[in-house]
């Protein structure tokens, strides 16, 4: 099976260059023998695909650039469909990694307890009845990354994260998820990537058992998985991204490249 091409955003202001955050990675890539392309930032903010070069007709593309909202992945792989070729990740199966709700119910067991909350207008009752010491406040895909930071201590403090959450935003991605704060060991959290159920760690550090499981259950194409060890001891989920849109976070470029291989690779 020919591997996917790589697919990553253009410089705003060139569409044959490619953007300064992917730019390094992509060289690497190409170099080691994927046949990446780029996809028109300027052409994809007005409504439009273009890919330059043209993608192989049948061919499969695997995106890797910013995080998308669902309904922009949706225009991508219709885009990408209409040029005659396909995502290895499915607009379904990004949303199902992308948003918490997607991936909660199939790994509940080994993360924080967490409560959906789709309409946020319902979060006063919710809370009333939650009544919990704090909460991790977040949509259904980032958290609060100003100093003022995610954690909520009331009631009052939580729509106050959720509206800070929205201005700084622009609008909630879906809607609310209130998590049970988890006390973790400093430096314990760390980022693993699996496609399918093959999962692979940084710097070849074997997989514990916990990452292993997760990646079972989602079975994805291309996904992130974030774990940290509790303050008892226990390993425990801390997130779950599509690997299209995560960042490296700690990796190297040379094993990343290989993880990159692997999930262009897969069927």
């Amino acid at each position: 099976m020919t591997p996917a091409v790589p697919l990553y955003p253009s410089d705003p202001l060139s569409r044959r260059s490619p953007d300064a955050s992917c730019a390094e990675e992509l060289a690497a890539a190409e170099a080691a023998g994927l046949a990446c392309a780029l996809l028109s930032s300027e052409d994809f903010d007005a409504g439009r695909v273009a890919v330059r070069p043209a993608l192989p007709d049948g061919g499969r593309v695997l995106y890797r650039g910013w995080m998308l909202r669902v309904p922009a992945y949706v225009a991508l792989e219709e885009g990408v469909r209409a040029a005659g070729a396909e995502m290895v990740t499915t607009a379904a199966d990004y949303e199902r990694c992308h948003h918490l709700p997607g991936w909660l119910d199939r790994c509940r067991d080994f993360t924080a307890e967490t409560v959906v909350v789709a309409d946020p207008a319902d979060l006063p009752g919710v809370l009333a009845e939650l009544s919990w010491p704090a909460y991790f406040v977040k949509d259904f895909v980032k958290s609060l990354t100003t100093t003022r930071g995610s954690i909520a201590r009331s009631a009052d403090e939580v729509l106050e994260v959720v509206a800070l959450l929205a201005r700084y935003r622009g609008s909630l991605e879906g809607g609310v998820c209130l998590r049970a704060v988890e006390e973790y060991a400093d430096g314990s959290e760390e980022r693993f990537f699996a496609v399918r159920r093959s999962v692979f760690g940084r710097d070849g550090a074997a997989p514990p058992a916990l990452v292993r499981e997760v990646a079972e259950r989602l079975d994805a194409p291309f996904a992130s998985i974030d774990v940290a060890v509790r303050s008892d001891g226990v390993p425990r989920l801390v997130e779950v991204g599509d690997g299209q849109v995560s960042e490296r976070k700690g990796w190297d470029l040379p094993s990343f490249v290989r993880v990159l291989q692997a999930a262009a690779a897969a069927g």
